[in-house]
């Protein structure tokens, strides 16, 4: 081979190898825009949820406030409700001991009256009916 061959041929394999470069770099650099092109599409979806979902999370937070105050209010009426209970237990227990006490006033009447024989079951017309 003579030496203008061989710098032919070294020129030519250098040259292939610039453009191999070149090519390969514009390759590279075209992947790198796509991938920032898909970038600003994600974003941008990204950027058009996000009002939806302030919106979801809004949503959320509104009802779990109203959830909040349902068990307030409930808790406070449950409460009403045992305070009437024991009040409406206490009042049951005073009745109970005024006709115990009452009861036993239509028997000492019963007792001390003349015209009242032991061991009648009659009514007394003036002590007024029970209804129970």
């Amino acid at each position: 081979m003579s030496t203008t061959s061989v710098i032919v041929t070294i020129v030519v394999a250098v040259v292939v190898l610039i453009v191999l470069a070149a090519v390969f770099r514009a390759m590279a650099r075209s992947r790198r825009e796509h991938r920032r092109v898909d970038a600003a599409g994600i974003r941008e979806r990204a950027a058009e949820q996000e009002l939806e979902v302030g919106q979801r999370e809004a949503r959320a937070e509104e009802v779990a406030a109203r959830s909040r105050a349902a068990q307030a209010e409930a808790d406070a009426k449950a409460a009403h409700a045992e305070q009437l209970a024991q009040q409406a237990q206490v009042h049951h227990s005073d009745a109970a001991e005024s006709r115990a006490d009452l009861d036993k006033e239509w028997e000492r009447a019963d007792k001390i009256d003349p015209d009242r024989k032991p061991g009648h079951a009659e009514e007394d017309p003036e002590r007024p009916t029970r209804s129970s």
